[in-house]
């Protein structure tokens, strides 16, 4: 058994895996920016592959998309071109002060603040980052959808697809550390041309609603939305005509938050 992490370590499988064509988290975000106002610099920050800050380019936005891996960041310049790209860690990042309009986080990119020091230092920089008035918009899984269900957590989810002739096999498990407030992934690769399996783990904070606004306010930024959807990743999925809900019941939180007009 060897370890690593299949899909981030290669990019084009990971876009094989995790197809987008539609680029709805883009839209998702981008209609978070329009009816809120926000000027047309946006961070992607966690831009992983480029798609998404792609999309964002091709809206009409002026993007720069960050990400810590060089990989990512080398596939993102070739097969995404566009937006400028920069090499930045997620838990502490100058890209310039009053640099953007919006800071956008989707996939859940926040979350690898694991610790209330990294999180605090994502907000501190998106604050250095932001412009008076400048928005974060970030979609991500939800903590408080664990407390008292146990759906995700009871049985491996099993995927398989095909990429360029092999096929993958996944297997993911999930658990929840409490000790240390984390949602933890175990995920095991297999293929079809003999390959020996891959194991990798991966982790995401668990941070519930009124947890993540103390955090916000504290960062001198006023939330405006933090409902659990409709977004890209819910069910039903965001539409352009779907406005944001009221609840924070399910597995998704989707966050837009504000600087004040003066700094």
């Amino acid at each position: 058994m060897t370890s690593g992490n299949l899909l981030t370590d290669h990019p084009e499988l990971y876009e094989a895996r995790f197809p987008d064509a539609e680029r709805l988290a883009a839209r998702w975000a981008g209609d978070c920016l329009r009816r809120h106002g926000a000027g047309p610099r946006v961070l992607d920050m966690g831009c992983g592959t480029g798609r998404d800050a792609a999309a964002l380019h091709a809206a009409g936005r002026t993007v720069t998309g960050a990400d810590l891996s060089e990989t990512m960041l080398a596939h993102a310049r070739t097969h995404h071109p566009g937006p400028r790209y920069a090499r930045a860690d997620l838990h502490a990042f100058d890209l310039g002060r009053d640099a953007f309009d919006a800071v956008v986080c989707l996939d859940s990119s926040l979350l690898y603040c694991h610790t209330n020091d990294q999180l605090d230092g994502f907000l501190a920089s998106c604050r250095h980052a932001l412009a008076p008035g400048g928005l974060l918009v970030a979609e991500m899984r939800n903590g408080a959808y664990f407390l008292g269900r146990t759906d995700l957590l009871d049985r491996p989810a099993v995927d398989e697809f095909t990429w360029r002739g092999t096929a993958y096999r996944s297997r993911t498990t999930l658990a929840v550390d409490r000790t240390d407030q984390l949602l933890r992934r175990t995920r095991v690769w297999t293929t079809d041309d003999e390959a020996p399996p891959v194991e990798q783990h991966s982790a995401w904070r668990l941070l519930f609603p009124h947890e993540l606004r103390h955090f916000l306010t504290g960062h001198g930024f006023e939330p405006l939305e933090l409902p659990d959807g409709p977004g890209p990743r819910t069910e039903p999925p965001w539409q352009e005509d779907r406005l944001p809900g009221r609840t924070t019941d399910g597995d998704r939180l989707h966050l837009v938050a504000r600087l004040p007009h003066t700094h």
